[in-house]
């Protein structure tokens, strides 16, 4: 025998009712609690670091965003060369990555390829993501700096008369740092790129091939333009990742305090400043050191910051 909601107690239905309208605000108050929490656990990190920083603010203020020099027997510190370190690599890292992940996340979105050919080459691409960033600073010095080394002889013996490869390669430098981040954003762009080209309604491609347009129209005019949104916070989001890389820059960048605008000359950044010397500092340099700590806390707030801007620009247009 069946019943249906006409045949149970008014009361029953109404207690049940009140009991789902609890759960759910009961939901919704938890959410908050967690939202509210992350914002609180960034705001007790930034304010931490800017406590611990605050002498060498005191003491260097902006003009340690201008200073070249990082000298822990003067007490004389600045962090400009390590900005520039940081922004140069996680530059080229995209310049590298951004076009080889949208068009592997496009090869793996379509059905250019068998789906099975297609479900092995996505796990391959998320497990680059699970590698250990040491586990490719070790292969960055093994493999990619012997390859680099060699071609950097090459451009520059023909074209040293650019200040791209002006200086002759010694082994560690930008492009090296710059081809492993590159490596390691890849995951990121290409599973990201690949979820928002998957999620394009199918009817925006039956119309557009129903109008004429071929497949590569199709993909270049209506798929990327329509995931672009997705796109460009994979590419935001890989940034963010490049800048705050630690472990395999520094084994590759060649950590010299130095601003070359050549690829090939030895550079560095934040992250490897702050692993290389935080374990031996003391007094104003552990301050300095918290002080560029906050500088590349703020560069990672203002790309995030960009990104959402851009995203809700394009979704405008």
């Amino acid at each position: 025998m069946t019943t249906n909601s006409q045949d149970l107690p008014s009361a029953a239905i109404r207690n049940r009712s009140d009991l789902d309208q609890s759960l759910d605000r009961g939901f919704i108050l938890l959410t908050k609690v967690f939202a509210l929490a992350v914002a609180a656990t960034l705001l007790w990190i930034a304010v931490q670091v800017t406590i611990a920083a605050w002498p060498a603010i005191q003491q260097f203020g902006l003009s340690f965003l201008a200073n070249s020099t990082w000298n822990p027997v003067n007490d004389n510190y600045g962090v400009l060369p390590q900005i520039y370190g940081t922004l140069v690599s996680s530059l080229v890292g995209l310049l590298i990555a951004v076009p080889i992940g949208v068009g592997t996340a496009v090869l793996l979105s379509e059905n250019f390829l068998p789906s099975k050919v297609r479900l092995v080459l996505v796990f391959l691409v998320e497990l680059l993501a699970a590698i250990p960033s040491v586990v490719y600073g070790v292969w960055g010095i093994f493999v990619l700096i012997p390859i680099v080394t060699n071609v950097g002889k090459w451009l520059h013996q023909y074209f040293g008369w650019f200040p791209l490869f002006s200086t002759p390669p010694s082994g560690p430098g930008m492009l090296p740092a710059g081809m492993i981040l590159a490596i390691m954003t890849l995951p990121i762009i290409t599973a990201i790129s690949r979820d928002a080209l998957i999620s394009v309604p199918s009817s925006l491609r039956q119309a557009s091939i129903g109008l004429g347009a071929t497949r590569w129209e199709t993909i270049f005019q209506v798929l990327i333009p329509s995931a672009f949104s997705g796109i460009v916070s994979a590419v935001m989001l890989a940034l963010g990742r490049a800048m705050g890389e630690t472990m395999a820059v520094t084994m590759l960048i060649g950590n010299s305090n130095n601003i070359s605008p050549s690829l090939l000359a030895p550079a560095n950044t934040i992250s490897s400043l702050l692993a290389n010397q935080f374990a031996e500092a003391s007094g104003l340099q552990v301050a300095a050191l918290m002080y560029a700590a906050l500088v590349l806390f703020v560069l990672t707030l203002i790309v995030n910051i960009l990104a959402d801007f851009i995203v809700f620009r394009v979704k405008r247009v």
